[in-house]
């Protein structure tokens, strides 16, 4: 039983730890390639522009574009989904287990966000208090694995639980407060279409072809609407339906009776398949279907798409800086950016976390103390993905987004790198196999 609950979570930590490599890779392929001779080509290739539609309907955009309002939307859409499990069946389904990644989340976004607007100083770049807020999970899982059996199981899912709810307060804020000139009329009909797909949901219907139809009509909707798009993704992620149509007892029966029809029908010599065995096999894909949650088969059939190809396309499309006599950089917005994320998680997550334990409000999981919470805190100032996405909302001039880049990286870096020199000196040698794990992850999950 435990090995079935902990089983899904480590083969997630490990998808998220190799698409944090990817991902620095990408990175520093393009700051790499955006300072090279060839740097022509990669400024050419983002700025290509690509379209689709109709004469009446035409969507013309530079191709960087389509990473960030379309690739990306796809990158929330799992986000969604994960925020829902999550909060239905997961680590955030209770008020107990919520409690204690709640209260790091909340830390971990109020104070970031506090230190930015006190070191800010000038008007113009105010706008980017949204950027050290959240926590880059593949980068964050990726450096904590490599501590291996050095920390424990329950600090990872504690890491992964805050870093979703710190994505929810990312959604908000750029739903809220990045987004501006909203076009109320395409808004409703796009609110219009989704109540349908909740509605449907509710209903236990579910085809995911009309879905995807609806999702991409939704998507335009809230693109023309003056939202941005990535919201679409995550209420569209809102509507999928989490139960399965029949119950795993039921689709073991129905196998059962299909397999032995398959015998019954079987003709060895025949090189093809019998009309029997087809509509046995019919039967089968059909019952399949009928038993998988539509929600996990999406978040599963997405999360290496996402992992493995989205995020690498956003790092390497976003990261690009130019780094010559010609870049200026606002040296004071690196500062409050940097500070935000290492200075900002640090404090804020351990101290609500500590703050929260203290008042008798929350628990700390078996196997974890104030030392691991701080050194979990300085990872979660890895913020790389959805502060580089924030960035390109809160700021048009080209000199305050290379800055914010600037500081993203700064920040990203020194506190991924003190977080796993913290939690390396204050972490035991891994134990031999099979001495460790079973008792900390059966009192975690009871």
């Amino acid at each position: 039983m435990i090995q079935k609950i902990i089983t899904p979570f480590q083969r997630f930590v490990k998808i998220e730890s190799f698409s944090g490599i990817l991902l620095l890779f990408a990175t520093v392929l393009a700051i790499v390639w955006a300072n090279s001779p060839l740097a022509h080509l990669y400024e050419a290739l983002w700025e290509y522009k690509l379209s689709f539609g109709t004469e009446d309907l035409m969507l013309n955009k530079p191709l960087i574009l389509w990473v960030n309002d379309g690739l990306m939307a796809i990158f929330f859409f799992l986000i969604g989904l994960e925020i829902k499990r999550e909060l239905l069946i997961g680590e955030l389904n209770s008020v107990k287990k919520a409690a204690f990644p709640f209260f790091a989340a909340v830390g971990g976004m109020a104070v970031p966000v506090a230190i930015f607007v006190f070191l800010n100083k000038n008007p113009e770049t105010l706008q980017g208090w949204g950027i050290p807020m959240a926590t880059d999970i593949a980068f964050s899982l990726a450096i904590l694995n490599v501590l291996g059996k050095r920390v424990p199981l329950s600090l990872k899912v504690f890491l992964t639980a805050f870093a979703i709810i710190d994505d929810l307060g990312a959604v908000i804020a750029i739903a809220v407060f990045y987004s501006s000139g909203i076009h109320w009329s395409l808004l409703i009909y796009a609110f219009i279409l989704l109540g349908i797909l909740f509605f449907l949901s509710y209903m236990r219907f579910y085809s995911k072809y009309m879905f995807a139809v609806v999702g991409i009509v939704v998507w335009v909707l809230f693109l023309k609407s003056g939202i941005h798009p990535t919201i679409a993704g995550v209420l569209m992620a809102f509507t999928i339906p989490i139960s399965q149509r029949i119950n795993i007892n039921v689709f073991t029966r129905k196998m059962s009776v299909i397999m032995e029809g398959l015998k019954v029908s079987r003709e060895p010599k025949a090189p093809i398949l019998t009309n029997e065995q087809i509509e046995q096999l019919d039967d089968l894909e059909d019952w399949t279907s009928q038993v998988q949650s539509p929600l996990q088969h999406l978040e599963h059939r997405l999360h290496n798409w996402v992992a493995y190809f989205i995020i690498p396309i956003f790092a390497l499309a976003n990261a690009g800086i130019t780094i010559g006599s010609d870049l200026h950089l606002d040296m004071w917005l690196v500062v409050q950016i940097a500070a935000g994320l290492f200075v900002g998680k640090t404090v804020g997550v351990s101290l609500f976390s500590i703050i929260g334990e203290k008042l008798k409000l929350v628990a700390f999981p078996h196997g974890t103390n104030y030392k691991n919470i701080i050194g979990i805190a300085m990872l979660a100032g890895v913020g790389f993905t959805m502060s580089i996405f924030i960035s390109n909302l809160a700021f048009v001039e080209p000199d305050y987004t290379d800055s914010a880049k600037v500081g993203i990286l700064v920040g990203s870096f020194i506190s991924g790198l003190f977080g796993y020199l913290f939690l390396f000196a204050i972490s035991d040698k891994p134990k031999p196999e099979g001495e460790q794990g079973v008792n900390e992850i059966e009192e975690r999950i009871l």
